[in-house]
């Protein structure tokens, strides 16, 4: 009877440690699963997203979007189109300016009494002096060539060229625009065999230098103007401080 209860004992005592043995095994799998789920901070998947993956337009946003791009686009066009009609205006007004002054691509002539209004007056200085001035009353540019062709009164030739006169270029005169030449009324001896004028034509010269080229210009002089067979006249200059330097 004592073996059996000692047997009983022992296979009791057996059980009860087998049973506790299970039970900390159970308990200490929850506990390790519990300390794996706190070692991963909250949020730390989401970190590691970009902004855009982390809230993803809805259908409202994307609606929302497709209006702004549309807006955008058609805002774009037009304000190319503006700037399209902007400029194409700008080049008419630039086209229209240009036609309007009607000089620029007007081809030039040779500047005569026709198309010109010429004047002499008496200058104080230089002494013995007069001064032509011939202005431009066209509508095309015209050239002064050479010097002008001058006759007093009935006289029978031609009033002298000062041949130190010529200028580096032609004279081209714009519609509204001069050019000057001086007369030297005598020059050396002076006081002699002068002649009271009266009367002066002025005739322009073509390119080529030889006879003349339309109307002379018919002038009244100042009283009391002599003049001698030894005076001269310039070539024509676009300045009239260098038409009197002579």
């Amino acid at each position: 009877m004592r073996s059996n209860r000692v047997r009983t004992t022992v296979l009791a005592a057996t059980a009860l440690l087998a049973a506790l043995s299970l039970t900390a095994c159970s308990d200490n799998g929850s506990s390790d699963n519990g300390k794996a789920g706190a070692a991963a901070p909250a949020g730390s998947a989401t970190d590691q997203q970009s902004p855009a993956a982390a809230t993803p337009n809805t259908g409202k946003d994307a609606k929302d979007a497709g209006s702004k791009s549309n807006t955008s686009a058609a805002d774009t066009a037009s304000t190319s189109a503006s700037t399209s009609k902007g400029s194409a205006g700008a080049t008419a007004g630039r086209k229209s300016n240009t036609g309007a002054t009607g000089t620029s691509s007007s081809s030039p002539v040779t500047c005569t009494g026709g198309n010109t209004k010429v004047t002499v007056t008496k200058v104080s200085r230089p002494i013995n002096h007069l001064l032509l001035t011939a202005t431009n009353t066209g509508s095309r540019p015209c050239y002064a060539y050479h010097a002008p062709a001058l006759r007093f009164d009935d006289a029978q030739a031609a009033f002298p060229v000062a041949r130190n006169s010529m200028p580096q270029a032609v004279v081209a005169l714009e519609p509204g625009q001069s050019a000057y030449a001086s007369i030297g009324l005598f020059g050396e001896p002076d006081g002699k065999d002068l002649h009271k004028g009266k009367h002066l034509a002025v005739y322009f010269m073509p390119k080529s230098n030889s006879g003349s080229i339309g109307a002379p210009a018919e002038l009244t002089l100042p009283a009391n103007t002599y003049w001698g067979d030894n005076g001269f006249v310039t070539y024509w200059q676009s300045n009239m401080d260098d038409a009197l330097t002579y």
